[in-house]
């Protein structure tokens, strides 16, 4: 190969340089031969690291080394005594990944067919069943237990360990991908703790938000921990990864964090099959090098495992490095095309590369060349691995651990591109696997019906089973394991919210200010204030919430080592190792696999937290909406606050700051609760029921994360009204200003940041056309559109009874007169509730894109402000006959509706 293709592959230190005196050389390669072989590699890497930094400090110019030649990183002479029963654990593995391909394979009956993967688990097997065995913690264990994130595909492993622990049944077995046909017996395709609550903890099929999460709740743990809310010091996290994964932004984007905090409770597990979904991961490339760069480079400690115990004596025999050289200079997709063939063909075109190897292997067998196995299907080496991650201190550690995708599948399988969408075994792939993994079946039980062949479970009696849970008893309990039992909290009493209730008075507020000021209050609650945990995306300034910093402080763990440069001010920038605020930088991402990991330690750690994302409104489920959705699947916990909302309110910032859709966007995820709200004292009730929810203990689904989107708008926040209707507040739609006067009804619809728009445009109906109209505030369209869909469902399901009446219809009941629903968002938000409406009705919205420009002229560019509130009634009106015909008209021409300059709804300033 030329030497630019492999550059990326070999450390490469000496590729770039003339060797002056090859003679010489030879003598310093032959002394640390020399030296490797009398004291050991241990002595040997302190010789050379003591070389590397005098060439620093002689200002010797050596490269960092980032990648390493393509063998194990642990040498033979370092790694640990394997403490296990290797026959017995290869016995019941065998059995797990029988039961596992059997799992499948009867899901693809002809009258089922539901899918599935056989050949993630069958080459991963060893690297899950040596950490079940030897490493993995439960939650009976003293530390308190591990959290592991399972590699999606891989989840037919995870059942099948459970079917031999007597956890899942064969009918259970049989329910896979068949969630509710099965009835209680159904289990979810991947690892989806909201399908499969007591069972599953992390889900991480969506690939790429594995690792990040993965990346957070290590953080949470330490965040945790420091601030003294539990001892995690002995819980470690363990993230189970493919090789293809890697590629997802997501799967290295944070990896800087794991550094940066020495999150050295932290593990990725990389299963390099050098596979993808389609193919090779870098065919002509090596992957196993490039992630060791990468996660060198970003400051990990990094393990590789390529070669099983059998290499071991080769490249002890490999006196001149040509067999090194090989490993080092040959492509994945070669390294693929091997395992898909045989042992001569690795002869000829592996070892047949050079003379020297070529006489390696002069005396084995084709069988014995076959049988040389990559690493991670090796006990010891993966052992040995584990444990030297285990140990590491000061840095996460990642194991990039070589196998082959569908091993012992067959050669159907093993290896070839097509594998991962290989569903099923003919019978005779099934006899093979069979004898491979020496099953007690029979042909004739295979035979009797090759779409339904026997699972295998030796009886719970039996040595190999007695073992298996004693290693398991041992080490806390069976994983994966969900608890959602967690410390009662005592709730905020009604003085934490006072200060919504009153109102702005003279001064003007944002209701994200009213927000924040809500916030401080019950951050203050001597019971339960020390449970937020206040998530800010770098805008805390934008958002007013500097105000926390020096008292709630900046989580760092290593704490504030400089000078701030605003030490002299009131509200300078705090870091504390204790601190409250999780500060992630400008990195939405990030922050929401913090707030997934916070909002989750109610199951995870039995300690409830409540989370509380603030961010602008925009870079929320537009950007991070797959992350939202997996935190819907773990049942995360908290508060979603989506500020300087709307598309027409932050108009300075322009056309991908304008947020004119996040309600609609919300309203795809179950698990999102989102309210609008106009005024502080309706936020104060709407957090107020969202704690409660989450952790009042009375709800029966307290898993939900509660979506607010506020405005960065001052405006006079009212008091709360001596008469509200809370229950209209929280359900979605209350009356907030009656009409006045006597005159054609109609009724004014609006949320958030419309409100004011809504009480100009009223006055003047009433004061310029004599039109007497009712102003709602509408706090939640998504609601109440969930409510009406509800009461369909439930009129559908029950024909016999009567109906009953969605609540926006009870609320408007009664109403008379056409309907003008108006927010800062496009149309479609209020016409979610169009159709449960009897009255004639018409959306204003902003509909296209942003811009910058004043709010009063985005307004009115969009025809949402009050004088397009009223133009609007006027139409509807006269098509009744209740107002003149030309009054429409007269409005437009009055109000210069068709002139952006004319608009008047709305002030200036306000970043908060």
């Amino acid at each position: 190969m030329a030497d630019d293709h492999i550059s990326h592959i070999r450390s490469g230190l000496t590729s770039q340089l003339p060797d002056r005196d090859p003679e010489e050389t030879a003598e310093w390669l032959e002394s640390f031969d020399d030296l490797v072989e009398a004291q050991g590699t241990e002595r040997a890497q302190f010789i050379v690291r003591s070389l590397l930094q005098r060439a620093g400090a002689k200002s010797v110019g050596v490269p960092m080394v980032t990648t390493t030649d393509y063998v194990n990183t642990i040498p033979v002479d370092q790694e640990p005594d394997f403490p296990g029963d290797e026959e017995v654990e290869r016995r019941y593995r065998a059995w797990m990944r029988w039961n596992a391909a059997v799992m499948v394979h009867r899901g693809q009956q002809p009258d089922i067919g539901v899918g599935g993967h056989i050949s993630t688990f069958a080459g991963a097997a060893t690297l899950y069943e040596v950490g079940f065995n030897h490493f993995f913690r439960g939650k009976n264990h003293a530390g308190g237990g591990d959290q592991i994130f399972f590699q999606g595909h891989a989840s037919p492993g995870m059942y099948a360990r459970a079917f031999m622990e007597g956890r899942l049944s064969e009918d259970d077995l049989d329910g896979f991908r068949q969630e509710k046909s099965k009835g209680g017996h159904g289990l979810p395709s991947y690892p989806h703790p909201r399908n499969l609550p007591d069972f599953w903890e992390f889900p991480t099929v969506s690939m790429g938000i594995g690792p990040a999460n993965a990346i957070y709740q290590a953080q949470a743990n330490r965040y945790m921990h420091n601030r003294g809310i539990k001892d995690t010091s002995d819980q470690h996290v363990w993230a189970f990864l493919g090789d293809g994964e890697m590629d997802e932004p997501e799967s290295r984007g944070f990896l800087q964090l794991a550094a940066n905090e020495k999150l050295d409770n932290l593990t990725f597990v990389i299963n390099c099959n050098l596979q993808r979904l389609d193919g090779p991961v870098r065919g002509n490339g090596k992957i196993m090098q490039e992630l060791e760069a990468f996660f060198r480079g970003a400051g990990w400690n990094v393990i590789k495992v390529p070669w099983g115990r059998e290499w071991d004596a080769l490249l002890e025999k490999d006196k001149t490095g040509a067999l090194v050289d090989i490993m080092n200079q040959t492509p994945d997709g070669d390294y693929q095309t091997y395992k898909a063939e045989s042992g001569a063909f690795v002869r000829e075109h592996f070892f047949g590369k050079s003379p020297e190897t070529k006489e390696l292997v002069a005396e084995m067998s084709d069988d014995e060349i076959w049988n040389l196995k990559r690493g991670g299907h090796d006990y010891h080496k993966v052992y040995a691995a584990y444990r030297a991650a285990m140990e590491f201190k000061g840095k996460p550690t990642v194991i990039l651990a070589k196998t082959v995708k569908g091993y012992g599948l067959g050669p159907h399988f093993e290896a070839r591109n097509a594998t991962h969408q290989m569903k099923k075994l003919t019978l005779d792939d099934l006899k093979a696997f069979r004898d491979h993994l020496r099953i007690p079946i029979t042909d004739e039980q295979l035979e009797a019906d090759p779409y339904r062949p026997p699972y295998y479970h030796p009886g719970s009696d039996s040595p190999e089973i007695k073992y298996m849970m004693e290693r398991r008893a041992a080490l806390g309990g069976s994983v994966p394991e969900r608890r959602s039992k967690h410390q009662e909290v005592t709730l905020p009493d009604e003085k934490a919210y006072a200060i919504a209730k009153r109102g702005s008075g003279k001064q003007e507020a944002a209701t994200t200010m009213a927000f924040v000021r809500l916030l401080k209050d019950i951050m203050r609650d001597k019971n339960f204030g020390d449970r937020i945990v206040p998530i800010v995306p770098d805008e805390a300034r934008t958002f007013g919430m500097d105000s926390f910093f020096p008292t709630a402080k900046i989580y760092n763990p290593k704490g504030q080592n400089y000078l701030s440069v605003d030490r002299d001010l009131v509200l300078a920038y705090k870091e504390s190792p204790a601190g409250q605020i999780l500060h992630p930088g400008i990195n939405e991402a990030g922050a929401l696999g913090a707030f997934t990991g916070i909002g989750t330690a109610y199951a995870t750690h039995g300690e409830p937290l409540v989370p509380v994302y603030v961010f602008y409104s925009m870079f929320g489920f537009q950007r991070t909406g797959d992350q939202f959705w997996a935190a819907a699947d773990q049942m995360t916990r908290g508060f979603i606050i989506g500020a300087t909302a709307g598309r027409t309110t932050l108009t300075g910032e322009g056309l991908q700051h304008a947020d004119g859709h996040s309600p609609i966007l919300a309203s795809t995820n179950p698990a999102v609760v989102t309210y609008d709200p106009a005024y502080g004292y309706e936020i104060g009730h709407i957090v107020r029921a969202g704690l409660e929810r989450m952790y009042g203990g009375e709800h029966a689904d307290p898993n939900v994360m509660y979506y607010l989107t506020v405005y960065n708008e001052p405006i006079s926040q009212p008091a709360e009204p001596e008469e509200l209707d809370v229950d209209g507040v929280l359900k979605g739609i209350y009356l907030a200003a009656p009409a006045q006067v006597d005159g054609p009804r109609t009724q004014l619809l609006a949320s958030g940041v419309a409100m004011p728009w809504a009480i100009e445009a009223q006055k003047m109906l009433a004061d310029e056309w004599g039109v007497s109209a009712d102003v709602w505030s509408v706090t939640s369209w998504n609601e109440l559109r969930r409510d009406a869909l509800a009461a369909e469902e439930e009129s559908f399901l029950n024909p016999s009874s009567e109906a009953r009446t969605p609540f926006i219809a009870q609320q408007l009941a009664g109403a008379t007169g056409p309907v003008v629903a108006v927010s800062d968002y496009m149309s479609s938000v209020p016409d979610q509730v169009r159709q449960y409406v009897p009255n004639e009705w018409a959306s204003l919205g902003a509909d296209g894109f942003g811009f910058s420009d004043t709010r009063a002229a985005a307004r009115r560019f969009f025809k949402i402000d009050a004088h397009s509130i009223v133009v609007r009634t006027l139409q509807m009106l006269a098509r009744r006959g209740e107002v003149s015909a030309d009054a429409p008209q007269q409005a437009f021409e009055r109000y210069q509706l068709d002139d952006v300059n004319a608009g008047t709804s709305g002030n200036a300033g306000g970043d908060a």
